[in-house]
């Protein structure tokens, strides 16, 4: 089979880009254990220091104990407005609560606004135990949507982020988790910029000072332990662009916020997350041997984002990638090739190429003559 490579860098936005590219500077330096500053997108990593760093997460755990509450409600396990006994267990524990009590019968999604939100220890107790009918047996459901989410460096104990030998994780799988959760649950991505939760008389704020300085920021969840440190994952969308900060093991409440504003602002105004193609968009057409139809589009299978500088586009260069030629039949969606963008020589994308429709089979006598025609072409070649 030959491959064929089609530069198709005149499809890219070659007009109107006279803007000259921005210079970098060196990123921030901050007063923390480890940090991690993230596209959400494409998960290209604009600020990293000790990223793969063991550390403890404190209440930073809460967010796989919400991600995987909301799995099991996408695979219709359990619904938003489940009852929720409370056990003993679940109401003793210490720590930051929401203030249930025993043999309360709470609503799942109510629950949820308290791990989210309140941040509660109790909240997330009686979900892991809904969930898998014990904290311990629900610890080994995080640690396998852990693994297939790619967390490398992660293992949980409990589903609170209470201090146990083993229970760690790292920046780097961090942003993971929280890009998962954001592109795979968006249905309950809001909650964690809502800034107040109510239960039972008692108004508790969201801990995330973010929410109330910057209203770029929308979510998502902070922590804090004596070993820990004070940690915080934000996420911010300004100008089209998502950005992942995580935060870990500063000193104080006050300077989680700042040292992550730090990063914030450093992503969003020296990057940008520009959009090459979309879902679907045709790039050419591509001759079909044998079809009812002579040619058929070709497509990206999946919309193609990628992080430059800013000012940076003209410097993404695409080539479409044929896997040789096309026979009918030709399903649409059917993969024939990819395309792969560079950044100054580097690939930073590589995206299936697709039939964007179908193509059948022609006739005996249309077949014949294409195979002629391809004979002919093929010697003179």
């Amino acid at each position: 089979m030959i491959t064929r490579i089609i530069a198709c860098s005149f499809l890219l936005l070659c007009a109107g880009l006279a803007q000259a590219q921005s210079l970098i500077p060196a990123p921030p330096q901050l007063a923390a254990t480890s940090y991690l500053l993230v596209d959400a997108n494409t998960g290209q990593v604009l600020v990293e220091q000790e990223a793969d760093k063991e550390v403890p997460p404190a209440s930073l755990t809460k967010m796989m104990t919400a991600y995987v509450v909301s799995e099991e409600m996408l695979k219709g396990s359990i619904k938003e407005d489940d009852k929720v006994r409370i056990s003993e267990k679940a109401w003793r524990k210490g720590g930051s609560k929401m203030f249930v009590k025993v043999g309360d019968q709470v609503p799942v999604m109510d629950l949820m606004r308290g791990v989210i939100i309140q941040s509660g220890n109790d909240a997330s107790i009686a979900l892991a135990e809904h969930v898998s009918g014990s904290e311990e047996v629900f610890a080994e459901v995080m640690n396998q949507q852990a693994e297939l989410l790619g967390m490398e460096n992660t293992h949980f104990v409990n589903a609170t982020g209470w201090p146990a030998e083993g229970h760690l994780t790292t920046a780097r799988d961090l942003g993971i988790l929280a890009r998962a959760l954001i592109a795979n649950h968006p249905e309950h991505y809001d909650i964690y910029s809502e800034k107040y939760f109510s239960y039972s008389g008692i108004n508790q704020p969201n801990r995330n000072r973010l929410l109330w300085r910057d209203s770029a920021v929308d979510g998502i969840k902070t922590g804090h332990t004596e070993e820990a440190g004070y940690c915080l994952v934000a996420s911010a969308m300004k100008r089209g662009m998502r950005l992942i900060a995580i935060v870990v093991g500063t000193d104080s409440d006050e300077k989680r916020a700042s040292e992550t504003q730090k990063l914030l602002a450093y992503g969003f105004r020296y990057y940008q997350t520009h959009k090459v193609y979309g879902q679907g968009e045709v790039l050419q057409n591509e001759r079909v041997w044998g079809g009812k139809e002579p040619s058929v589009g070709i497509a990206v299978e999946k919309d193609i984002f990628v992080t430059i500088p800013r000012g940076g586009e003209e410097d993404i260069k695409a080539d479409l990638i044929v896997d040789g030629e096309l026979e009918a039949p030709v399903e649409k969606g059917q993969p024939v090739g990819k395309v792969v963008v560079t950044l100054d020589g580097e690939t930073v994308a590589d995206v299936k190429a697709v039939a964007a429709e179908e193509v059948e089979r022609a006739g005996f006598f249309k077949r014949m003559w294409d195979s002629i025609k391809r004979f002919v072409m093929g010697f003179f070649n």
